[in-house]
């Protein structure tokens, strides 16, 4: 997208806002914060900005400390491509088109897509969907360039990967989002391929962050991820955190380490490192072999629903932002599938409606993203979202897996899986009892958290 010389002007200037910010952040942000809520922000954002007038003025709140920290240690040119190309570009200019393109085409538009540069992977780790893909699979540069370029004129300009290991396709990458300067790129990895001269590239270009996996301890992290994972993970960060690049830490929580992971060893020990957010997933059965049995049972997602929202709350001390992908949908709609808010392209070039649902009647090696975004099952998300109107209750496989069977079969997708193709009745076999053991508990946190919506719940 080329821009305008006003659009320019608009970059240039959040460059020299944060520089502003750099020069001093103790007494920047604060005077900052002011300076936008009087210029029209209180006008245009009354709400958010009485509660960063408030958090950001007070040098106790744990906020203004995060805050003071990001500009004190992160590298000012990762700082500075995150404004412009995650703020700017990704959702200030790049929402609004997708909001026109999804009212021209009839169809959903996402504010991302996440992708995986390839199958091949180093690791084999319980409950990743990778694992089941096999290991000869890439999406060429082309194909990566074809998915920005084209994503860019419907408005995306952040994109998440995944694999198998992205950093096995690192000098792709690092072309990729030179060429992209004005997309932001968020990259989810085992941290085993990070080094000093990768670390260098990143810095330069200031516009790829990362999502380091990990679960936990040693003892539970290495239990999935393998023996050594966890010191490489940690070198990886101390990497990470030197050259000041931006960087979070995923975790997906299981029946056996729901506790480690929310835990305050666990939380201090990434925030020492130098995370910023960390990003919680729900174990998905995903796979012909994969076992329910590391479901939780709802007292124990009920207790990670409570834990990550304490951690991000002012109340605790712990200087991170949480996300919890499954229950934080009250948020975002509930299930942000199938172009929604996002869709998943593997690395054979299927196009799915998510990272966890293996069905697609599309590829982006031989079609355009735009006709890949109104595939038949698609259009199913786009017509049939939100699938419950309990939020806590968001997704068509995992809370209401009749969704996806009629989704799937109705509209005559395969499965993606080249391994081992599973139906969407064996994926849901996995998840019935799971759905009407959640449900009521569901229900009871919806009716607490919302008690005006109390009559709407299906």
């Amino acid at each position: 997208m080329e821009r305008s010389f006003s659009e320019q002007v608009k970059a240039f200037s959040t460059r020299q806002f944060f520089n502003y910010l750099q020069k001093d952040p103790e007494n920047n942000i604060p005077k900052a914060v002011d300076w936008i809520t009087k210029h029209g922000g209180a006008e245009a954002m009354p709400a958010q900005m009485e509660f960063l007038g408030r958090v950001l003025g007070d040098p106790n709140n744990k906020w203004y400390k995060y805050a003071v920290r990001i500009f004190k240690e992160l590298n000012p040119n990762c700082i500075n491509m995150f404004a412009e190309n995650f703020a700017i570009n990704g959702s200030l200019l790049g929402i609004p088109r997708q909001k026109a393109m999804m009212k021209k085409y009839n169809c959903n538009i996402g504010w991302t897509i996440l992708f995986d540069p390839t199958s091949a992977c180093n690791k084999h780790c319980i409950g990743c969907w990778a694992a089941e893909y096999g290991h000869q699979l890439n999406l060429s540069f082309d194909d990566m360039d074809k998915i920005c370029t084209q994503g860019k004129e419907l408005g995306i300009f952040v994109y998440l990967m995944t694999g198998g290991e992205p950093l096995m396709r690192k000098a792709d990458i690092l072309k990729l989002a030179e060429k992209h300067h004005d997309c932001y790129f968020h990259i989810f990895t085992n941290g085993s391929m990070i080094d000093e001269d990768f670390c260098k590239e990143c810095v330069r270009l200031g516009n790829l962050s990362f999502a380091l996996s990990l679960e936990g301890t040693e003892e539970t992290n290495d239990a999935r991820r393998g023996n050594g994972s966890y010191d490489e993970i940690m070198h990886a960060f101390s990497l990470l955190k030197k050259y000041g690049i931006v960087f979070a830490v995923s975790v997906c929580y299981t029946h056996a380490n729901y506790k480690t992971v929310t835990s305050d060893d666990f939380i201090n020990t990434i925030i020492d490192a130098g995370a910023r957010v960390v990003w919680y997933f729900h174990y998905m059965p995903v796979g012909n072999d994969a076992t329910p049995d590391l479901l939780l049972e709802p007292d124990e997602r009920e207790y990670v629903y409570r834990r990550v929202r304490y951690i991000r709350s002012e109340e605790s001390p712990f200087q991170i932002f949480s996300i919890d992908f499954q229950n934080d949908g009250e948020y975002i709609g509930g299930c942000i599938a199938g172009g929604k808010n996002y869709c998943h392209i593997n690395s054979n070039g299927d196009v799915e409606p998510c990272v966890f649902i293996h069905y697609s009647s599309a590829n982006i090696k031989d079609q355009d993203l735009l006709d890949c975004l109104r595939q038949p099952l698609f259009m199913k998300y786009h017509e049939l979202q939100p699938f419950n109107q309990n939020m806590f209750q968001p997704c068509p496989m995992l809370e209401n897996p009749g969704y996806i069977v009629k989704m799937v079969n109705e509209t005559g997708a395969h499965s993606t899986d080249l391994t081992s193709a599973e139906s969407p009745e064996h994926l849901t076999s996995k998840t019935i009892e799971y759905a009407k053991k959640w449900a009521p508990k569901a229900k009871e946190l919806w009716e607490e958290e919302h008690p005006e919506k109390k009559e709407q719940v299906n």
